[in-house]
């Protein structure tokens, strides 16, 4: 006579589901700790993709476009087009820009030119010791992002 297939155990079960238990109790504060890293990369990543599409619209329409950044309201956008966005509440933003692209102490942009270069600058974004700079070649208008430590 064929044996039958075996099962698992109530005792078995019951040591999964307390482990699974176990684990969802523990991620979430896991998970809740990683994402002030991840949404600082992900706004320094946002910021650089902006500053890109600027540059993309000064060589592709033959005119200077320039992102705006407002550093007190976490506010960008780029001048003359309805494209802009926001950082998220909490960051420390700093811009570093030409003089006289600077609107205000808190308002300043950085220009691209048809040619592809730029008047040059960085968005520091940070939080707590850490954060990432976005800089712009002012040369190239190259754009990269480093990490950034305070000194």
């Amino acid at each position: 006579m064929p044996s039958l297939p075996r099962g698992f155990t109530l005792v078995e079960l019951l040591v999964v589901l307390a482990i699974a238990g176990l684990l969802l109790a523990v991620a979430p504060p896991l998970i809740s700790s990683a994402m002030p890293g991840v949404e600082l990369k992900a706004a320094a990543r946002r910021t650089a993709g902006a500053l890109r599409l600027a540059r993309e619209i000064a060589i592709a329409d033959g005119r200077d476009a320039a992102l705006i950044i407002d550093i007190d309201s976490n506010h960008y956008r780029i001048e003359g087009d309805h494209r802009g966005g926001s950082l998220p509440a909490g960051l420390e933003v700093e811009l570093v820009a030409a003089e006289d692209e600077m609107q205000s102490d808190s308002v300043g942009a950085i220009r691209f030119f048809p040619d592809g270069s730029s008047t040059g600058g960085r968005v520091i974004l940070k939080r707590g010791d850490g954060g990432y700079q976005v800089g712009v070649n002012w040369l190239t208008g190259r754009i990269l992002i480093a990490d950034w430590e305070r000194d």
